[in-house]
């Protein structure tokens, strides 16, 4: 019989679903102290775990006939998806059971940052002082509400807040503009645009390398003075130092939030405003909401102990045994291309991820091209994206996924991807050399070679003397050290240039390089 263990509190109307299933055995374990708890999951099938409980490496080798692990909510940072991928543990969460209560909390934040009800409340009750005069507020009619980020939570906020009389304006660079326009609301593909167009902005992205610290110093001095911020969406996606100077100063009328960097946050400097309005990462904390949860999360259990399905797996078990050895280091290598390539297209909207196989690897094409799509895409849906719900997820962004064999061009085996927006494209080839050395051969028709890893620089410039002189200088003026440099011609006066470094780059450093007359665009990228 299998056993299902829940690792910590969850509701009983979804417990009830296991216990009274005759086929699993339930291991009630949420008092369990962790330490202890270690030695009670050696024999579970599924484990439901929240917040509380780290699923880590050692978890992991503890758990030894562990084939499933169910995270009861959205977030798995608490979640080792690698290593569980390695040891052929399937991952899944609860994706949207909490999307109206993340809504509604971030309602309630857009309207206490109009009105200050907190403040207002706490002089009334705690202080009995009747006091009229101090507490004006603004109106939302009228208004413009900058939404970041029009996925499942930030477009129902828009919608509800439309109703409210407010102007929309979302900036969200990979969704069509469609999804945005149709519903009668105003979309940016500039960020600049939307920070310093909106009255009020509220941001609703995954927590990925790209959004984390991504509203800084920098982006609140472009907002309007006395912008209201709001934050119901993940941690650390402002930057909290800033957002205690833009306080300070006035910058920030207000601001309401509901997660953090660092959790819990009980002696955190934002909690000493008195315009800021605070709540205890509830996003997910509403009744209907974790009954939800709990139901979910329960039948995920049931049907992964049954090996039914595995809805929301947020990751597939690594199977090497599938393949022949010599198309393993392809899987790596189509992943990395793929996501370096969306780092250097990364201004558009994805309209297509197209991959083109030569040789003996054509016959996995299909395969290879679930690992690109992935890799493509993780840049912006973070561990939200995965082999299972890739072919879902792309076609909900309109975003078309082929494949094509071609003939030998000289390789016995190459692998490209071509990244197609709206706009324009951007290709990247590769291939292996000897049992498993990558190497990246072609970038976007310039012929190259180097390994795909590291921290690079990509400079596309007229080929004339001085070039290579002028990006060396500038590197230097920034103790930026280059490790190598690769460089390839196409014969019509133009010239690619790779520049492996040993520290990252920031934006003002690529804004000299692309000032360069010679220069027609600089883009850093990458890769572990």
């Amino acid at each position: 019989m299998k056993k299902i263990i829940i690792c910590d509190a969850i509701l009983e109307l979804g417990v009830d679903l296991i216990r009274k299933a005759d086929d699993v055995e339930l291991i009630e374990a949420a008092k369990v102290p962790k330490d202890e708890l270690l030695h009670i999951i050696a024999d579970a099938d599924v484990a439901i775990t929240r917040s509380s409980t780290d699923v880590d490496a050692k978890f992991l080798d503890a758990a030894k006939n562990l084939k499933a692990v169910v995270r009861a909510g959205v977030g798995v940072d608490n979640v080792d998806i690698e290593y569980a991928s390695k040891k052929g543990v399937i991952v899944m969460n609860v994706p949207t059971a909490n999307t109206i209560a993340a809504v509604e909390l971030t309602m309630a934040h857009l309207l206490c940052s109009a009105r200050a009800l907190v403040n207002s409340h706490k002089q009334l009750k705690e202080d009995r002082i009747w006091n009229r005069e101090k507490w004006y507020g603004v109106e939302l009619k009228g208004k413009t509400l900058g939404i970041i980020g029009f996925g499942h939570i930030g477009s129902r906020v828009a919608i509800r807040a439309k109703s409210f009389g407010m102007k929309i304006l979302a900036y969200d660079p990979y969704i069509p503009a469609s999804k945005v326009l149709d519903l009668d609301m105003s979309y940016t593909q500039s960020l600049d645009e939307l920070l310093k167009e909106s009255d009020f902005i509220s941001i609703h992205t995954p927590k990925t390398k790209e959004t984390n610290a991504m509203i800084g110093a920098k982006e609140i001095a472009k907002m309007k003075d006395g912008v209201r911020l709001i934050n119901c969406a993940r941690g650390g996606l402002y930057v909290e130092e800033a957002l205690c100077e833009g306080l300070k100063s006035a910058k920030i009328a207000w601001l309401g939030i509901d997660v953090f960097s660092k959790e819990p946050a009980t002696n955190h400097p934002l909690l000493d405003f008195e315009n800021v309005s605070v709540t205890a990462h509830l996003g997910a904390n509403t009744l209907e909401s974790q009954s939800n949860i709990a139901i979910q999360a329960c039948e995920q259990a049931l049907n992964a102990a049954r090996e039914i399905s595995y809805p929301n797996a947020l990751n597939l078990p690594i199977k090497t045994e599938d393949l022949p050895s010599f198309a393993l280091p392809y899987v790596e290598l189509v992943s990395k291309i793929s996501f370096l390539c969306s780092q250097i297209e990364n201004k558009d909207v994805i309209k297509a991820i197209r991959l083109e196989a030569e040789g003996e690897i054509s016959k996995y094409a299909k395969s290879m091209l679930s690992f690109a799509a992935v890799g493509a895409l993780k840049r912006i849906l973070g561990d939200s994206i995965n082999y299972v719900n890739v072919d879902f997820v792309s076609k909900e962004k309109d975003i078309a996924l082929e494949y094509e064999v071609l003939p030998s061009s000289g390789y016995n085996n190459k692998l490209t991807i071509k990244i197609l927006t709206e706009h324009s494209g951007f290709s990247i080839s590769g291939t292996v050399f000897a049992e498993d050395e990558q190497r990246i051969i072609d970038v976007n028709g310039f012929k190259t070679d180097f390994k795909p890893k590291g921290k690079m620089i990509f400079i596309k410039n007229k080929d004339i003397p001085g070039v290579i002189a002028d990006i060396s200088t500038i590197l230097a003026k920034h103790d930026i050290n280059i490790a190598d440099f690769r460089l390839g011609r196409d014969g019509n006066g133009f010239a690619l240039a790779v520049i492996l470094i040993d520290e990252r780059v920031d934006e003002a450093l690529l804004e000299q390089i692309n000032k360069l007359d010679s220069c027609l665009f600089a883009k850093y990228a990458e890769l572990v």
